[in-house]
């Protein structure tokens, strides 16, 4: 089994002035970011717009992504719908087009119960035969997982992790400490330095795909011991992700992408087109504390 544990970019999708995948400057992307010590992708997530993207963007989204990595870093598919059908459908293209691990947002929508939230990854995990990272974002899925429930997933052989986007830090400490055999992500980019204090063993965010570099010495000042400068690190980031959440992260991001030269466009309706005040603030926040 590949090392899991590190720094993952969630990656955006480029998008062409007309609204469509661009899947040239996505190459570059994974080629950046991977010179600039990302230890890998996750694929067609939230920051990726992925439910603003159809079912064959999707799996080819996934295809030129891998491609491109060429096993040079680790590639995990986001596959989750609300659906357990097309769940398994693209975990198991995923798993085709050589894909290391899989990984899916609790159901959402329907309120689904705890026991049906079980089975929907029991039945994904059976399915893909991949390594499977449950995905816990409370603030836009409505659900949270609990310690019970995360000691029943820890229960199939193939769930090997939980990518956690919560600022509730206390209960990341608590799933690590009952269940220290699974990989834990911090999801939060803005408390990825304390996520790490409280247990993680790494990192998956949209603004890695600004400040990859960031990321990397975050995690390596931890390794080192090195709080003070992982501290330090961690107020950097934080002045763009301020500017991030008063925007939307995935917007900004693609803003000060393109301001590094990948032409990354608007996102999907119903996201608005940032607007020219927006801009030139978030071309400042880059000229003060990103460009080089």
């Amino acid at each position: 089994m590949k090392d899991f544990k590190g720094v993952f970019s969630a990656l955006v999708t480029p998008l062409t002035p007309a609204g469509e995948v661009n899947y040239s400057v996505l190459r570059r992307l994974v080629d950046h970011q991977l010179s600039k010590g990302i230890d890998g992708f996750y694929v067609c997530g939230s920051t990726a717009e992925v439910f603003m993207l159809d079912e064959k963007e999707r799996k080819r989204i996934v295809e030129t992504v891998i491609e491109q990595n060429n096993g040079r870093g680790v590639i995990v598919v986001h596959v989750g719908s609300i659906g357990t059908r097309l769940t398994i459908d693209y975990a198991r293209h995923a798993k085709q087009a050589g894909a290391d691990a899989v990984s899916a947002v609790t159901p959402f929508y329907y309120q689904f119960s705890s026991q049906e939230i079980i089975r929907y990854y029991a039945d994904l995990a059976e399915a893909s035969d991949l390594p499977t990272i449950v995905y816990n974002f409370p603030s836009l899925t409505g659900y949270s997982l609990t310690i019970d429930e995360v000691d029943r997933l820890a229960e199939f052989k193939n769930i090997i992790g939980i990518k956690y986007t919560s600022l509730d830090l206390f209960k990341l400490e608590r799933f690590k400490q009952k269940h220290p055999e699974l990989i834990i992500y911090n999801g939060h980019d803005e408390v990825l330095a304390y996520g790490l204090m409280a247990g993680a063993d790494g990192g998956i965010g949209s603004t890695y795909n600004i400040m990859p570099e960031i990321y990397r010495a975050i995690l390596d000042s931890f390794r080192k011991g090195d709080f003070k400068a992982m501290q330090e690190l961690q107020h950097k980031a934080n002045n763009v992700i301020s500017v991030a959440a008063k925007y939307g992260a995935t917007q900004v991001v693609k803003a000060i992408l393109d301001l590094q030269g990948f032409e990354c466009g608007n996102c999907r309706g119903p996201f608005m087109p940032l607007t020219d005040a927006a801009k030139e603030e978030i071309r400042l926040c880059y000229e003060n504390f990103l460009k080089e």
